[in-house]
């Protein structure tokens, strides 16, 4: 496992996208697994910026997310594709048949994660996962449990996890109690992890899933085991460590 501290959340996201550009000059033709919530933003504004400066080309990239609410229409403002679209899809030249979001409107949601699993597995699994955290230690939507699911699964949303997005909804009563993720096997089989934490909000978890034992109680703490792993935190977040 690889650290970099950066100064601030703009150094932080400077550094992702560094990585993330690095990425596609290698292989132009990879394939992302892509995250959503407040951290990855500024990492999506910078690739963006930099494709509109003429260095990254996306038409060959193909991405597949992490997650996706249960419940919500892809062209409601709160949903992952959604966001997808709105921080990064609509701002480079990827190609929309080539970006994939699990489908939170199947009327089978067990038979869509299914087909979810098989598509990333048809994929290879990405060559570069980026993710985020939670403050309970979740990665995508895997929350504390008391084993790592293997593959893409419907999860309930823990308390914690519904109080943290009821900021991005008008009311918690509209917060979704569900979503579709992939499984810590799923995510545990890319080449590459790139892991983003920002903010003093985050040092406790930060510490818990970089120094402390691997347990499905942090679900981030497995990253660990993982063979490639790069850890980018801004000062605040990397207060503890």
């Amino acid at each position: 496992m690889r650290i970099l501290i950066a100064k601030d959340y703009d150094g932080m996201c400077r550094n992702g996208a560094d990585l993330i550009a690095a990425q596609l000059l290698l292989k132009p033709n990879c394939v992302l697994g892509l995250a959503t919530g407040s951290t990855p933003c500024g990492i999506y504004d910078r690739l963006a910026e930099k494709y509109s400066a003429g260095e990254l080309d996306f038409s060959a990239v193909h991405s597949v997310n992490l997650d996706e609410y249960v419940g919500l229409p892809p062209e409601n403002d709160q949903s992952y594709r959604y966001f997808m679209q709105k921080n990064l899809f609509d701002r480079v030249n990827i190609r929309r048949e080539n970006t994939h979001v699990p489908n939170g409107l199947a009327e089978d949601i067990e038979a869509e994660c299914r087909r979810y699993e098989q598509l990333t597995a048809a994929y290879g699994y990405p060559d570069l996962q980026l993710l985020g955290i939670g403050l309970n230690g979740h990665i995508g939507f895997n929350e504390p449990d008391e084993s790592f699911p293997v593959a893409t699964h419907r999860v309930s949303l823990t308390e914690s996890t519904i109080q943290a997005n009821s900021r991005f909804f008008k009311s918690l009563d509209e917060v979704p109690r569900a979503a579709v993720t992939m499984g810590i096997g799923t995510i545990m089989r890319a080449r590459r992890i790139l892991l983003a934490i920002s903010g003093e909000n985050k040092k406790e978890i930060a510490r818990a899933a970089i120094l402390g034992p691997v347990t499905p109680r942090v679900p981030a703490s497995v990253l660990q085991l993982h063979p490639d792993v790069t850890v980018i935190l801004d000062e605040a977040a990397a207060a503890l460590l």
